[in-house]
């Protein structure tokens, strides 16, 4: 039996390269050479490793293919360390102060020259020059998780949102604090409401809490009677006669905080101060049903003075029509519609104050004094509509809006200026609506409108684009920073204005970096870098505020450390400071900004809304103004003249 080792052919095992080729006979020159059916090859000592039994084989392509991918993803992070070293890099700097806390903050805001800081069991307020703490305000069992302050000139009004959503509204004057009232608390647990939401108007005028309570939301407005509280606290007398009081108040004791200098708060307890006036409550409009109307004549009659044309409330679709509809919707879309149906989220709201303007319609008898809000604007989640509450109202009225502006798909997002001269409606499919508010001031304007607006907008897949919209012409939309591919941890979370720099907005990205854009020029011009030591939370929501008065803004540190001994370590939180006019790079730019500071205060407020004083004032210098480029242009023709008439006696004089 012959073995099967013996019929195979016998393996060549060469130091390098083995040749195989069978020599022919050499021919005569004069014949041709045969031709050789011998193939010239080269055969590879490492090709035996193809020959490895499985899984061996497996493995060493696995492991190959394992080196391959490696070798890739290191050259990949070479070329972009490489075209990173390339890019100028910003002059990053790091807080021009530290604020340090004795607890986390919850939440914060500024007005004037304090900080007002929500954390646990109540409040704090700081110096916003000495970082000093000047006032604690711990009465409470629960955090405080929201704050809202408005600047009413020399005071100052707090509103606190606590965990429960229990509201307490606080007055600060003349280094006092009064407790104002706490709007919806009650006794009753059961029946205590949620607030989720809140806003002031422009002036501290009214003010508005979104509720929520039984599985029901709504919108509750109050009036804030400001002029009776300066006249209760200027003359406390007077109005403790009038209420027949017959004892002066007590005045509770500041507590006690540490690196007091100058400043003390007082609280007064027992001061008691006219509470909010209620005029109206806003429910979400109803899910559009069948109509129980049996004309047309009747749908028109429901509509009273065209108030509310628009909601889609009034209609004439019969219950059996919108039946049909959802019947052929299930057929239609049977299979992407099983299962899909999830629990509706409880509808929430988005409102803001507006002051007057032409551009939504009032009645003719309402007259809004100057500089107060005069409509409350809302959209609901998921709806079309836009509505208009006029606020010239009682708790006796109907709560009808007054004006509607349905949109063609459901409002995401809607945001107003910070002079309250502009109004932006974002829809779900991806539409801008920009408003013109001050311009629409006047129905019957003298001069073209020449609308000029900029408005920058930050998508969902964190790219950041620039809007920009002038008069009739067709609005254009230019990318500032395009959408992160590689690098997901440089996506933008947050973008926020910086009134002290016009045309300039702060980014705030996931990485913790902090950047100072002008978005006309597209250009970066500087960032600012707070101490880290640990990586952030992904996705990271930054806390912070840029104030409105001062050219600052403050960030929480979101990484707290342990500071003392091993055996008295505590952790310590903060609050960075960052001062614009601290750092050299933005001394100029804060002169030589890109919208002049000129035009933003022509567009601070509505002309209409100013105080007459400064009405008459800017009237006398744009009259005086033009009355000197008039006796320029005066001179100019005369001096002319005279040149004409020189000329013209100096050729006479020659002939």
């Amino acid at each position: 039996m012959s073995s099967s080792r013996g019929s195979q052919t016998p393996k060549k095992r060469l130091s390098s390269l083995y040749t195989e080729k069978v020599t022919p006979e050499m021919p005569p020159t004069t014949e041709d050479w045969p031709i050789d059916d011998e193939e010239y090859h080269l055969e590879d000592i490492g090709q035996e490793l193809d020959s490895l039994p499985q899984p061996y084989r497996m493995i060493n392509k696995l492991v190959n293919l394992l080196f391959d991918r490696s070798w890739q993803i290191i050259e990949e992070r070479n070329t972009s360390k490489g075209t990173e070293n390339r890019r100028i890099q910003p002059t990053t700097y790091p807080p021009f102060q530290e604020i340090q806390l004795n607890k986390r903050a919850n939440c914060m805001a500024v007005s004037q020259d304090y900080l007002f800081i929500g954390e646990a069991k109540g409040f704090s307020i700081y110096n916003l020059y000495t970082a000093k703490q000047i006032y604690v305000w711990e009465k409470l069992k629960v955090d405080i998780t929201s704050i809202l302050v408005s600047d009413l000139g020399s005071e100052i009004l707090t509103a606190l949102i606590d965990e429960i959503g229990i509201i307490r509204l606080l007055y600060f004057y003349k280094d006092s604090l009064f407790l104002i009232k706490a709007i919806n608390e009650v006794e009753d647990a059961s029946k205590q409401t949620a607030c989720t939401k809140m806003e002031i108007s422009q002036g501290g005028d009214f003010a508005a809490f979104l509720l929520q309570g039984a599985g029901d939301v709504w919108l509750d407005v109050y009036k804030l009677p400001k002029e009776a509280w300066l006249k209760e606290l200027e003359h406390p007398q007077l109005t403790l006669n009038s209420k027949k009081k017959g004892k002066q108040p007590n005045i509770l004791d500041p507590i006690a905080t540490d690196n007091l200098e100058m400043d003390v708060i007082c609280f007064k307890g027992d001061v008691k101060l006219s509470p909010p006036v209620y005029i109206m409550r806003i429910k979400p409009p109803k899910p559009i049903t069948g109509t129980a109307f049996k004309s047309p004549l009747e749908v028109f009659s429901k509509i009273e003075d065209c108030y509310g044309l628009g909601s889609g409330q009034n209609h004439f679709i019969k219950e059996s029509q919108w039946e049909q509809q959802a019947e052929i919707l299930g057929t239609s879309y049977r299979k992407r519609l099983d299962g899909a149906w999830e629990e509706e989220p409880i509808s929430t709201a988005t409102f803001h104050f507006l002051l007057p303007s032409c551009i939504f319609a009032m009645p003719t008898e309402v007259k809004n004094p100057s500089g107060v809000a005069c409509v409350l604007s809302i959209h609901w989640s998921g709806s079309h509509n836009f509505f208009l509450y006029s606020l010239q109202r009682t708790l006796k009225d109907k709560a009808d809006p007054e004006n509607v502006w349905p949109c063609a798909a459901p409002i995401a997002v809607s945001q107003l200026s910070c002079s309250s001269s502009y109004l932006v409606l974002a829809c779900e499919d991806g539409v801008l609506t920009l408003w013109d508010l001050a311009k629409g001031q006047n129905m019957y304007p003298e001069d073209p409108v020449k609308s000029q607006m900029k408005c920058v907008v930050l998508c969902t897949d964190a790219s950041l684009h620039l809007v920009e919209a002038s008069g009739t012409q067709e609005p254009t939309i230019s990318v500032l920073i395009e959408r992160p591919i590689k690098h997901q941890e440089e996506a933008i979370c947050a973008v926020a204005p910086v009134p002290a720099l016009p045309g300039m907005v702060l980014t705030f990205s996931n990485n913790g970096s902090v950047c100072l854009m002008d978005v006309a020029k597209s250009a970066v011009i500087c960032a600012f870098a707070p101490p880290i030591s640990s990586y952030l939370e992904v996705p990271w929501k930054p806390m912070f505020v840029v104030s409105s008065h001062h050219p600052c803004f403050l960030l929480r540190d979101d990484y707290p450390h342990e500071t003392g001994s091993t055996n008295n370590a505590r952790i310590q939180n903060s609050i960075f400071y960052f001062n614009f006019e601290a750092y050299p790079l933005l001394e100029k730019i804060s002169k030589n900004c890109t919208i002049p500071q000129r035009n933003l205060m022509d567009n601070i407020a509505f002309p209409q809304a100013l105080p007459l004083e400064t009405r008459c004032e800017r009237f006398l210098q744009k009259s005086f103004q033009q009355l000197e480029k008039n006796q320029v242009k005066e001179q100019d023709h005369w001096s002319r003249l005279r040149k004409y008439s020189l000329l013209l006696h100096k050729e006479n004089f020659k002939k």
